[in-house]
């Protein structure tokens, strides 16, 4: 047997733009410190920072007392954890684009194609030379990673495949019995359409979800989920770990036995839960920097929040990990959450935050939160491709622009893959349209449209 361990082999000139009227400059509706002397450095000459004396209790014990830490801090350990303070610089290779995969823990995967999918984007804007043709060596060719499900359909880490094992034995635990989703996909044959799949996978090789035979489409479900039953058992078979997605074909996923794509994974013990556990919380906590337990669940939605309340009150007691208080830029009361103890000493290592302008996907790990993002950087964001027209405020797919440390505005784009155009349907600032930020804006606009294959540029007229 193999045992569970995370080392086993197992990311032009602006001519139209509209001013953004909803709110000021961000940095402007920073609130005071309340007293508190400026730190004259970043975290570590944080005064502030650990000052507070708020200590409470918690099932009868007395919980150590809270650490004030500054929004700015919580900022630059959230960037950091996102991957967003390292060089975008340099030839960008498979092993680095796997590094950046690991370093951010998994990267979301979406159908939408308006401009880039959001995979490729989370990694070009990571890795200035990126190139689709990378991940998908790493995918189908290296095998370095694979695709499964964390809060949403992403790319995994290998050597993390034996924390998915976990995953996998919750969803034969579940089973078909007990899952009416996949009942009501597959009908009230369930089990024997999923031995049908199982079958034909073993018996012909990898396998789209067309290749199998067509039964009838689920009788009142959307088209979004209107799928045949074989569809649905290839679905089940993937999220219980008996099959996996060994490559896609026009972005279809095709399947295949789950031991012939990644052969270690039949050896591989399950994890012990408290082992689990541990892993799944300091995996986001590394990532998030200050997070609630709600928000260390959520990441990976590989354990619920009372577990991961339950691990936080266990790392105070051991001193590892400590309760904190985050204030918002905007008005509104101090966020009660936790950090590690250690949180001054890794919001000084990582490098200043990039002085050039980057344009992130809606979809990147920074942006996903939309309150935390809110609270954080004082950017209202509302994704609004499934907003109807009339109702949407900025556009289909508005690309946020982050410029250091602040978010300076917001880009409506469009790539016309025939003409290989990227189209610049909108533009809103966040505060004052400066000449830096339009040059900021502009530089960014331009790298971004060379990494996804467009040759001009063309702005909407005003």
């Amino acid at each position: 047997m193999v045992a569970a361990g995370e080392s086993g082999m197992i990311q032009v000139t602006m001519a139209a733009h509209r001013q953004r009227k909803k709110s000021p400059d961000p940095a402007r509706r920073t609130r005071p410190s309340r007293g508190a002397r400026r730190p004259a450095g970043r975290a570590g000459a944080s005064a502030e920072a650990g000052a507070a004396a708020i200590s409470g209790t918690r099932g009868g014990t007395t919980q150590p007392a809270a650490e004030r830490i500054p929004t700015d801090v919580a900022r630059r350990l959230l960037l950091a954890g996102a991957g967003l303070l390292e060089p975008t610089a340099g030839r960008a290779t498979s092993q680095r684009v796997l590094r950046v995969i690991e370093a951010l823990g998994f990267v979301q995967i979406d159908t939408i194609s308006v401009v880039e999918r959001a995979h490729h984007h989370i990694l070009l804007s990571r890795l200035d030379t990126y190139r689709p043709a990378l991940l998908t060596s790493i995918l189908e060719s290296r095998r370095d990673a694979f695709e499964h499900w964390t809060h949403d359909a992403s790319i995994v880490p290998r050597r993390w495949l034996c924390w998915w094992v976990a995953r996998f034995a919750k969803e034969r635990a579940r089973g078909l019995a007990r899952g009416t989703w996949w009942r009501e996909r597959m009908g009230p044959d369930a089990p024997a359409v999923v031995e049908s799949v199982r079958s034909a996978l073993r018996e012909r090789g990898p396998l789209r979800a067309g290749d199998l035979a067509d039964g009838p489409r689920t009788a009142g479900s959307s088209a979004w989920w209107g799928w045949t039953p074989q569809k649905a058992a290839l679905e089940y078979l993937w999220r219980s770990g008996e099959a996996l997605v060994t490559r896609r074909t026009r972005f279809e996923k095709v399947y295949d036995l789950a031991e012939r794509v990644l052969p270690e994974l039949p050896a591989i013990e399950q994890p012990p839960e408290s082992t689990h556990l541990d892993w799944a919380c300091r995996t986001a906590l590394d990532r998030l920097g200050v997070a609630t337990p709600g928000e260390l669940s959520a990441f990976m939605r590989a354990i619920a929040p009372a577990e991961a309340r339950r691990w936080c009150d266990t790392a105070v007691r051991a001193g590892t990990v400590v309760p904190a208080l985050v204030r918002p830029v905007a008005d509104g009361p101090d966020r009660r959450a936790f950090a590690y103890a250690d949180w001054r000493q890794r919001a000084d290592a990582p490098a200043e935050a990039p002085k050039s302008a980057r344009m992130l996907s809606p979809f990147d790990p920074l942006i996903r939160d939309r309150a935390r993002l809110e609270r954080l950087f004082g950017f209202e964001y509302r994704f609004e491709a499934f907003v109807p027209a009339p109702r949407r405020v900025h556009g289909y797919y508005v690309l946020p622009v982050l410029a250091g440390d602040r978010f300076i505005a917001r880009v409506d784009a469009k790539l016309d893959r025939r003409e290989k155009c990227l189209n610049i349907l909108g533009i809103w600032w966040e505060g004052r349209a400066s000449a830096e930020r339009r040059r900021l804006v502009r530089d960014a606009v331009g790298r971004y449209a060379t990494q996804v294959g467009a040759v001009t540029t063309r702005e909407a007229p005003g």
